[in-house]
């Protein structure tokens, strides 16, 4: 059942970290305007199940004035409230409630700040400490979100072999981190990703939405377009074993969808969604209306439309 609604209010970032899923930086095409907002939440009550809605990016704050239309609006229909920030906008501790608190006034429910050495440098003034501890003076609940870089180390555990190295700090390898982050690190056969670990893609619980239109199932993976199909029709209409790229992801993850369309290469890759992405990527110019934007995958074309 979905119960959630993320917009991708922007792709546009104040950073342009190596792990992110979306390509965000200061350069991203994709925002939304605040009649396509108002055009969403005229579409959220006729779906029937949603409960909570999240403004994320890309950098939501950067568009402050259109998140707080999008929190009033959320607000009038009567769902909880989320935000996801790197805190860029928190200077101080009195800035950082001088930006919160027009939002806690809206009944911001749930803040979630990018902590990680991704977002800032060693000895910096943590900005994101400061969001914080202002949202909890504010009685916002609030959570750091800390992925770090990919470490290698040799680990026995239960479903590891004896002396398998393992990939941690908690990148998933979509998006930029391919690019960035995937050189030299070790991999598995393609064979062995048989589940997508992530996403529930028979009866998801959560999209994504962004500025072009596109109802992410998960980043870069569409459901289709909410701009030339209604987006209650598109989750009513919904159907997982129809679905060109899905079908085989839920029946046998990345592997089966690989297989499928004979994607995989004779390489070694470092985790399910390293493999879905590089598949997805082959898959771009065949099946448009649902793998996108582009620029999720680091090329340009639509990424123009502004």
């Amino acid at each position: 059942m979905l119960s959630g609604v993320h917009f991708i209010l922007t792709y546009m970032c104040s950073s342009e970290c190596d792990h992110c899923f979306v390509y965000g930086s200061p350069r991203a095409k994709g925002t939304f305007t605040l009649k396509q907002l108002k055009q969403v939440f005229a579409e959220l009550p006729r779906i029937g199940t949603i409960e909570s809605v999240y403004f994320e990016g890309g950098e939501p704050f950067l568009f402050y004035p259109l998140m707080v239309e999008g929190m009033k609006l959320a607000r009038e229909m009567g769902f909880k409230t989320g935000i996801v920030t790197n805190a860029y906008w928190a200077n101080s501790p009195k800035d950082a409630e001088l930006w919160l608190r027009p939002l806690s006034e809206l009944g911001l429910s749930d803040l979630s700040v990018s902590e990680d050495s991704f977002h800032s440098e060693e000895g910096e003034e943590s900005k994101a400490g400061y969001a914080v501890a202002a949202a909890k003076k504010l009685g916002i609940t609030s959570g750091s979100i800390c992925i770090e870089p990919p470490t290698v180390e040799v680990k026995e555990s239960r479903g590891h072999t004896k002396g398998e190295p393992i990939v941690g700090g908690g990148v998933k390898f979509r998006g930029r981190a391919v690019d960035s982050l995937a050189e030299g690190l070790p991999g598995k056969d393609w064979q062995d990703f048989t589940e997508c670990p992530d996403e529930d893609l028979k009866n998801p619980q959560r999209v994504h939405l962004d500025s072009f239109g596109n109802v992410h199932l998960c980043q870069g993976l569409s459901m289709g377009n909410m701009w030339e199909i209604p987006l209650s029709k598109l989750v009513h209409d919904y159907d997982c074993d129809s679905h060109p790229v899905c079908s085989g992801l839920a029946k046998g993850g990345p592997a089966k969808l690989a297989r499928e369309f004979d994607l995989a290469e004779d390489r070694d890759y470092i985790d399910a969604c390293h493999l879905c992405y590089l598949s997805r990527l082959k898959l771009l110019d065949r099946f448009p209306q649902y793998l996108g934007p582009k620029q999720v995958y680091g090329l340009k074309d639509d990424a123009d439309q502004s």
